[in-house]
């Protein structure tokens, strides 16, 4: 099964193209295993390093996983794709870092970004630069997710503590960062939080303009207790939201790098025409 000649794009992507297509249409299943990386580049009459540049796109699509001494899988539905933590540490060895965070609290980012603060603090990383950004849902207008359930109706009191929640992961976030700046500890951090009108139905996560890591929020209906009673909520469940990472590479045509540049672009386009300045 050799490559097309005549296809312009680089031999890698040809290869994931064909995997992918194997994987999506099942001719690969959940749990299988793949060809081994010297048998693919048979098979398409490539360089092993091909094959592994190839491989290395669908990981960070999440759609394979390599398991040390028994080679690559195809993911399985119930598999955790990604975690954000190790992500976010990593980013803060950079020279210069950015943060971009859209979603409903903040609370998964402000636990990944502690550790790199504290090492920062004790003089075991030294950005020059950290630029946080935080879009969300502005919690002082009426919301059209989360509801009640038994009118479907925005609630005041839930949207108080919601406020309260997003307060205290993102204003922590916004002190930590800022504070690194005030002690010297990095010539430029800023942190700012903007809220805008629309009801967050994913989380998206964007860093150093090089990572997106992405995540549908499911709508679960539980019971929540605030004000001294108890309310029936269609709520955002972010701790069932999956993430799904892509990463850009030097191939500005890869599922990976267009689909951070339109994470970008999306971001910027909310952060800079109906988002506002949360006020304190």
């Amino acid at each position: 099964m050799a490559l097309d000649p005549d296809d312009p794009r680089p031999p890698y992507v040809q290869v994931a193209n064909a995997l992918r297509a194997a994987i999506l249409t099942r001719k690969f299943t959940a749990g299988d295993k793949l060809p081994s990386r010297n048998e693919l580049a048979k098979t398409y009459n490539v360089a092993p390093m091909t094959v592994q540049n190839a491989l290395r796109e669908l990981r960070e699509e999440g759609l394979i996983v390599s398991r040390q001494g028994s080679g690559v899988f195809v993911r399985e539905r119930t598999e955790r794709p990604v975690g954000l933590r190790p992500h976010i540490e990593r980013a803060f060895e950079a020279q210069h870092v950015t943060i971009d965070f859209a979603g409903f609290s903040g609370e998964t980012l402000h636990g990944a970004m502690a550790e790199p603060l504290d090492k920062i603090r004790i003089g075991r990383l030294r950005p020059e630069s950290i630029h946080v950004r935080l879009l969300l849902p502005d919690p002082r207008q009426p919301w059209s997710l989360p509801v009640t359930v038994e009118d479907q109706a925005d609630s005041p009191g839930f949207r108080q503590r919601a406020e309260e929640i997003m307060r205290r992961h993102t204003l922590a976030i916004v002190d930590s960062v800022t504070e690194l700046a005030g002690l010297g500890l990095v010539q430029e951090a800023t942190a700012e939080i903007r809220v805008h009108p629309a009801a967050p139905l994913f989380k998206l996560y964007l860093i150093n303009e090089e990572e997106a890591f992405f995540g549908f929020y499911p709508v679960r209906e539980h019971v929540i207790t605030f004000g001294g009673e108890t309310q029936a909520m269609y709520d955002l469940m972010g701790k069932d939201a999956i993430l799904f990472h892509h990463s850009a590479n030097d191939d500005d045509t890869s599922t990976g790098s267009q689909y951070v540049d339109q994470a970008k672009t999306w971001f910027t386009s909310m952060w800079t025409t109906v988002a506002k300045e949360y006020q304190r």
